[in-house]
């Protein structure tokens, strides 16, 4: 029965059609009639292919097919096919082409066809047609970049830091350095507090999208006669990423013989108590307003932030200046910043510095992509809402992972690398479990949420079959 409403509904389709491919038949035989007069040879030959394409499209349109007929299913099929390229490769008219550039031939490759028509001309007249056979300029076909391609046209057009900044921003934290050295020597110089330097990535040239922030670090000077280092696995919180400093021989060192023993709790050098000292001497005791006109800007002390953090307003940037205690002994650099929560005491190692210098080491051995690699990801990490925390340390670690397997760094291969890390950093958020490079026990992931580390692998995950959604 469907079948019945179905050829019956063509019937009286093709019925109705009847009348109106007449009048359409002798519409066409008027236009080719007098087409050559008013369009030239070639116009009149690009109208009546295109006539004959639309004429054989309605016919096949209003007659009766076999349904259940495979072979005119399939003949059908290729004749529509052949129609199609009927109507692609009817020559393109030059589009306001002016008289005395007609007098040159068109130069195009020998043996190859138009691609397209554009009808829109036939009705100018001030086109003046070429004759038949004349060959024609071809269009250049859009050209599609290659991952390569479009990670160095990235870096160079999104993530390159603004040269104003690149020397405006070290100047300038340089300078306030200065005034707070100076401070310190005048109101604490009980303190052996070492020279201050500045640290972080617009420095070594790792640095991406603005410089917008960067690390000034306080030398904590300690005697290695009165402190020792107690091993993150045999503290309270069993992370070998933090260490603790304990005050030993009070028996024959009294407490105070150090000039560090004010910042003492239950005989271990308190990173808390340390910030808290300094948090007040930054908001309260310094005359920001004064130095700030002295510089050529406004500095503001972040009061409400658990860090030791400048907000610097100039003129040409706005920078975020954070400063770190920090105490080297016996090979390690460990930073004041102990973890949130109840616990006190800790000193966090950090690893930065010898990223760095492991990366730049294995870029100078073999000429390698590393650092520029880094910087990429780095700048795709930081402008994700999913993947800030994976910026910096992760990325670095994981770079440096895929460099002991030997692969090719060279800058030619950086598509190749990028996706190499890529996934690497997928599997390592499988696991949930990313080792230190310089300490295996440490586990990178360990203060990422279990949310975090789903977003992330998602997010990374996608972008192993599309690396191109990283780089919008």
């Amino acid at each position: 029965m469907a079948a019945f409403w179905h050829q019956r509904g063509r019937r009286q389709e093709n019925s109705g059609l009847g009348s109106v491919i007449d009048g359409l038949g002798s519409v066409f035989d008027v236009l080719l009639a007098n087409a050559r007069l008013v369009l030239g040879v070639s116009g009149a030959a690009v109208l009546a292919i295109a006539t004959l394409a639309v004429k054989r499209l309605i016919d096949r349109a209003t007659s009766p097919r076999d349904e259940g007929d495979p072979k005119a299913e399939q003949k059908t099929l290729e004749e529509s096919w052949q129609d199609l390229a009927l109507i692609k490769t009817t020559p393109k008219l030059p589009k306001k082409q002016r008289r005395e550039d007609l007098s040159e031939p068109l130069l195009s490759h020998p043996g190859e066809a138009p691609t397209s028509c554009d009808f829109s001309l036939l009705t100018d007249p001030r086109v003046c047609s070429a004759p038949l056979g004349a060959p024609q300029v071809k269009s250049s076909p859009l050209r599609c970049l290659t991952l390569q391609e479009k990670l160095l046209s990235h870096y160079s057009s999104h993530l390159a830091v603004p040269e104003i900044q690149v020397s405006l921003v070290p100047q300038l934290a340089r300078s306030i350095c200065t005034q707070l050295q100076n401070f310190l020597r005048s109101k604490c110089p009980e303190l052996p507090f070492g020279r201050l330097f500045l640290s972080g990535a617009l420095l070594d040239g790792l640095e991406v999208l603005a410089a917008d922030h960067i690390h000034l670090m306080l030398p904590v000077v300690l005697d290695a006669g009165f402190w020792s280092l107690i091993p993150g696995e045999d503290t309270v919180v069993r992370n070998p990423q933090y260490w603790m400093i304990k005050r030993i021989d009070l028996g024959y060192f009294p407490r105070g013989c150090s000039p560090w023993d004010k910042f003492i709790v239950g005989r271990y050098l308190s990173s808390n108590v340390l910030n808290e000292t300094l948090h007040k001497l930054l908001v309260a005791s310094i005359n920001w307003p004064a130095i700030g006109s002295l510089l050529g800007c406004v500095i503001h002390p972040v009061v409400a932030s658990r860090e030791l953090k400048l907000e610097v307003k100039h003129d040409q940037v706005e920078l975020s200046i954070t400063l770190f205690p920090v105490v080297e002994m016996e090979d390690k650099v460990l930073l004041a910043v102990p973890p949130e929560g109840l616990v006190e005491n800790l000193w966090l190692e950090s690893f930065y510095r010898a990223e760095v210098s492991k990366v730049k080491e294995l870029d100078a051995g073999d000429s390698g992509a590393r650092q520029l690699c880094l910087c990429i990801l780095n700048g795709v990490c930081r402008s994700h809402p999913s993947l800030h925390k994976l910026g910096g340390s992760p990325v670095t670690h994981t770079i440096l992972h895929l460099s002991d397997t030997g692969s090719d760094w060279a800058e030619e291969s950086l598509a190749d690398r990028f996706q190499q890390v890529l996934e690497e950093l997928v599997a390592y958020l499988e696991k949930g479990v990313l080792p230190s490079y310089f300490n295996p026990k440490i586990n990178l992931f360990s203060e990422l949420l279990e949310e975090e580390i789903d977003e992330m692998g998602f997010v990374l995950y996608r972008a192993m079959s599309e690396p191109e959604l990283l780089l919008k």
